[in-house]
Parts: structure tokens; sequence; C-alpha cells
């Protein structure tokens, strides 16, 4: 923390407010004692606002920088797995061989879900959209362990993580079977987590599903690359639910409710409906001078980022996952034929180039869900499953601190002022 003031000079009177610093990034002035001077800041979106003090990720969106914990997402995306990210992003510090193996083990025991849950499904109509279950039965997880919720007991809080970590892909899942009339699949202790999932989603009683090592790899990489984004919309969410002290169940299913919305978690889903939109590769042309032209409507999406205004640095490994996908697959599929060329275009073309327009990872991303045969509403739930760890890392964080306060943002009030009312003659 720096030793420096900043000094706002207001009605004649001089405020004086401390300066922080963190290990990286923007300085930060403390505001917190301008309510006692008859003053709130006005910041809606809360985009110049840092509402908490965390350790678990670090962004540079001007230089298209990731860390998580310190380390850099690229490396983490290739030289770890989704696992060893769950467990660093709890705990500070990647694991040892010995750590690793007893986390692994923990959430491979804590996959199945109760039994009883089975018939939260059966309350839903077919043709629900998974989030609204997976939404629903994330909350519905704390009546099943209701004798261990103290937030204030860090073993309880760890052991609630790791089980929101183990149990979301078999719920997840669980919704997708669901939706398509198809028993549920359970979880199988002799599979990676990514396999896991796999399993549950796509394999019947009726015959053997065979796990392709490549798909594989490639969900691995996507719950990797999706583990935590610091304070976005969800993550604040469940922060915010938290600092009421309500049972992480309940703040992770606020998380997926914010995820749910289209501005946030549906990126990849929204990319796909352009896909759809653009139809053929003939089309494209047609649609990249759309998208020049500021007076149309049209938009591309999943290229470029609101954070990163250089590069996604998530992108280029999940280029790399979602072009081994297709070889493998050899899918003829005009819409993935259509994205390929949109790729191509971006990365070429001086408009796109100088605007940085580049591929994110919900471009690649939604390439590979599609790839794979994963359903386009499914996208948002795969995103909050692969988040999970991130929004209990952070509720985690913010419970061990002392002091912690319920979040009471301010308002500037624009309605009536006071007057009085009549009543109705009656």
């Amino acid at each position: 923390m720096a030793d420096r003031k900043a000094t706002l000079q207001i009605d004649g009177q001089s405020i004086e407010l401390p300066v922080l610093s963190g290990t990286a990034g923007y300085d930060v002035i403390d505001v917190r004692t301008l309510g006692k001077h008859g003053f709130f800041t006005f910041d809606p979106g809360f985009l110049a606002t840092g509402s908490c003090e965390s350790k678990i990720t670090y962004i540079d969106g001007e230089q298209g920088i990731l860390l998580h914990r310190g380390y850099p997402i690229d490396q983490l995306a290739t030289q770890a797995d989704y696992l060893e990210v769950c467990y660093m992003l709890l705990h500070g510090e990647a694991p040892n061989e010995e750590e690793y193996a007893k986390f692994k083990q923990t959430i491979t025991k804590h996959t199945m879900v109760h039994q009883g849950l089975h018939n939260f499904f059966n309350g839903f109509r077919r043709d629900a959209h998974p989030m609204a279950m997976l939404c629903a039965v994330t909350g519905a997880l704390s009546s099943f362990y209701h004798d261990d919720l103290d937030i204030h007991d860090e073993k309880q809080r760890l052991r609630s993580a790791y089980r929101l970590i183990a149990k979301m892909p078999t719920i997840a899942a669980m919704a997708y079977k669901f939706s398509i009339g198809q028993p549920f699949v359970y979880p199988r202790n002799d599979l990676s987590y990514s396999e896991n999932f796999l399993n549950m989603m796509f394999s019947v009683p009726a015959e053997d599903y065979k796990i392709s090592p490549t798909i594989a790899k490639a969900m691995d990489r996507i719950f990797t690359l999706h583990a935590d984004h610091e304070q976005n919309a969800s993550t604040s969410t469940v922060r915010l639910a938290g600092s009421s002290g309500a049972n992480p169940y309940a703040c992770i299913a606020a998380g997926v409710a914010s995820l749910w919305g289209p501005a946030h978690g549906g990126a990849n889903e929204a990319c796909l409906r352009m896909l759809k939109q653009i139809g053929s590769v003939e089309n494209i042309p047609k649609y990249i001078d759309k998208a020049k032209d500021k007076n149309d409507p049209f938009r591309l999406m999943g290229f470029g980022h609101r954070v990163y205004k250089n590069f996604d640095p998530r992108a280029t490994v999940m280029r790399e996952s979602a072009h081994e996908v297709l070889k493998e697959l050899n899918i003829n599929d005009p819409l993935l034929d259509v994205a390929m060329e949109l790729e191509r275009i971006a990365l070429e073309d001086p408009y796109f180039v100088e605007k940085k327009l580049y591929p994110n990872v919900d471009f690649y991303s939604g390439i590979i869900l599609k790839a794979i045969g994963i359903p386009t509403n499914m996208f948002t739930v795969i995103f909050a499953l692969s988040r999970t760890v991130g929004w209990i890392s952070h509720w985690h964080e913010m419970m061990g601190e002392e002091n912690q306060k319920i979040g009471r943002p301010r308002q500037l009030y624009t309605g009536e002022a006071k007057r009085d009312f009549k009543p109705l003659k009656r």
C-alpha cells in the first residue's frame, strides 16, 4: 500500500483521501470516508470502482494479460489440468503431487449427488431451459447439507467448495439428459474430470461411449479458460450475496442467475446465432461490410473483448484446441465453415487488425461445443460449471476477511421531493 493522499476540493473544503497501491494495476483512491463529509461517488456499473481487495486474479486488458494467483493463463491451460487450477484458485498456490492426488480424490469422491436430488428434476417441464434447472438445483443443494453451513468455519467452507466443484458437472449433465428425455448417467471414479462430464452427457445404457482424448483435452481447456475472470458481474453477484451471510449454495445459485444474462454468459451462444444468421461462406462479404458500417445494427459476435483491448490471452490456446477438434471429427457443417472463414478474415483484414478485433475465447469455445454435439442452450451451463471454482474461491476469500461488511451501494436519488399524500374520498 502506498503512503499517498489525494485531495478533493469541493464547496470550499479539502478532503484528503488515501491512495492505495496493489501488486499490479491501477492505484485506487479510498473513498470510504466521503460519506461523513456528505458525498458519495457516482459510478453506474461500478466501472471505475474497486469493490474489494483480492489475491486471486489479475487482468490487464490493455496488455492482454490474465493471471491466476500470478500464473499466466496460457501456461495453466497448456501445462496444468482444470483440477490443478481449481486447487490453486482455492488455496493460493499450485499443488505438489501429494496435494494434487488428495484433492483429485476428494473431488472424485464427491461427484455423486443425493438420490433425493433426482426428484427435483421431475418438477420441471421437459422444455425448461437447462440454466433454469441448474440455478434451482444448485440452490437446493443447501437443503442436503444444512448441518454443514457454518460460513465462519474454514473447514466447512472448503467442504462446500469441494462439493460444488465436484457436483456441478453431474447436475449440468442431469439437466441436459432430462431435457432430451434420457436417463441420468452416474459419475465414474475411473475417469478424469472432463472425461466424466462427457460420459455423463453422451453415454447411454444401451452402448459404450468412447471418449476421445482430443475432445476431453479441449473440454478441460474450456473449463480452465473460464475458471475465473476477476470481478465480473456474476462474481460480484456472488460476493454481494455472500456479504449478507447467505450460504455458499445460495450464493453460487445467484452467480448462475447473473451469468444467465445474454450480456454476460451468453457470448458464445450469441456467436453461434450470428453464424446461423450469416448462413454460408458466400454470404460472409455482405456481413463483413455490414459489420464495418457504423450505421448498420449488425455486429460480429466473438470478435474483440470488452476487457481485452489488445487480444484475449485465452483465445490463442482455445484456437489450438478448436482446430484439433475439427481435424479429428472432420465434420461437414456449413456453420463451422463460416466460422473458419471468418477467423481467416479477422486475422488478415486490415480493418480487423487495426481495430484489434481478434477472435476471442467465446468464438472458439462456441465452435468446439457445437462440433462435439453440445446444444447451444447448454453453452452457458458449461460456462457456469467452469466458473463455479472462481465464484467459490472469491466467496471463500471474502468470508476469511475480518470485519466483513454487508454490501450496500448508494444511489443518486432523482425522484419526487417530500410531498403530502392526499387520501381518496370514500
